[in-house]
């Protein structure tokens, strides 16, 4: 069941994903700093529109109750969209951090194929030489 993951952890340009980290994150913060000043900018309901009684009397009452509903509506989905860009920088930090362990990773990986491969050409010649006298 690793095989796979070993597979496609292998099939990730990893350059890529290390060049692209830094511009996800300017654009995640970009994303969150853009999210209050929209909900600054939204009006806020009125006290005429809470008076309205639940049942309306005429088409004006009635369309002002459907345009409270869809203001609701709207900072729902403003909230909504403030908590994904609020999860979207995290996940871009993460992501950057992640990318920064694995260059970290790979470079003590590439130390330690050196350190092998030092260490077999020592073994070997200690082999040779014994070997030899």
């Amino acid at each position: 069941m690793a095989i796979p993951w070993i597979t496609a952890l292998k099939m990730v340009p990893w350059g890529d994903v290390i060049e692209a980290a830094p511009s996800v994150i300017k654009t995640a913060k970009g994303l969150l700093k853009k999210a209050p000043a929209q909900n600054d900018a939204a009006p806020a309901p009125s006290p005429a529109s809470s008076a309205v009684t639940s049942t309306p009397a005429d088409a004006g009452e009635l369309a002002l109750q459907h345009i409270i509903q869809l203001q609701k509506r709207i900072d729902q989905l403003e909230h909504a969209q403030q908590a994904s860009a609020a999860v979207i920088e995290q996940m871009a930090e993460q992501q950057a951090r992640i990318v920064e362990t694995v260059g970290l990773l790979r470079t003590g990986a590439t130390r330690l194929a050196w350190a092998c491969a030092i260490l077999a050409g020592s073994t070997l010649g200690l082999g040779i030489y014994s070997f030899l006298r």
